[in-house]
């Protein structure tokens, strides 16, 4: 499981797999997001699965899918609050993990500084800087 911490509210992943919930609960993790939709991928497990055990391990769930290289401004509009309201630390996943962090950074950019987001993608291993017009749109909006 490779787990990428962007700052104290939240980490991304890429795929998780039923197996890795324990650990993610273990690690304090008190929010599971899912920005995958289901069967984006031959052998992905299905996201009910995923729930389930998220659920059985105490984690709160939220299943947000969003389709990859298509982030619509909706897209961020639905995440923001969602995460503004769950429990941190969340540990949001979908295929590479990019997605989340896209959208944790056009819904962060409304109150926060670009340049700051881009840094903190950017430690973890996303390079968004393609986005920095966006992200300068949304911070504009707010």
């Amino acid at each position: 499981m490779d787990i990428r911490k962007i700052d104290d509210n939240i980490s991304v992943a890429p795929q998780i797999a039923i197996e890795d919930i324990a650990e993610i609960a273990r690690l304090g993790f008190k929010t599971l997001i899912a920005n995958r939709p289901d069967g984006e991928e031959y052998g992905q497990p299905p996201m009910s699965d995923i729930q389930a055990s998220a659920e059985e391990h105490g984690l709160k769930w939220v299943y947000l899918p969003v389709a990859s290289g298509h982030i619509t401004d909706e897209d961020v509009d639905a995440f923001a609050p969602m995460f503004q309201e769950a429990e941190k630390p969340a540990l949001a996943f979908c295929r590479s993990g990019t997605r989340c962090t896209v959208l944790w950074a056009l819904s962060s950019a409304r109150e926060q500084d670009p340049q700051d987001l881009l840094s903190a993608a950017y430690r973890a291993g996303y390079d968004l800087t393609g986005l920095i017009g966006r992200m300068q749109q949304q911070n504009n909006q707010s």
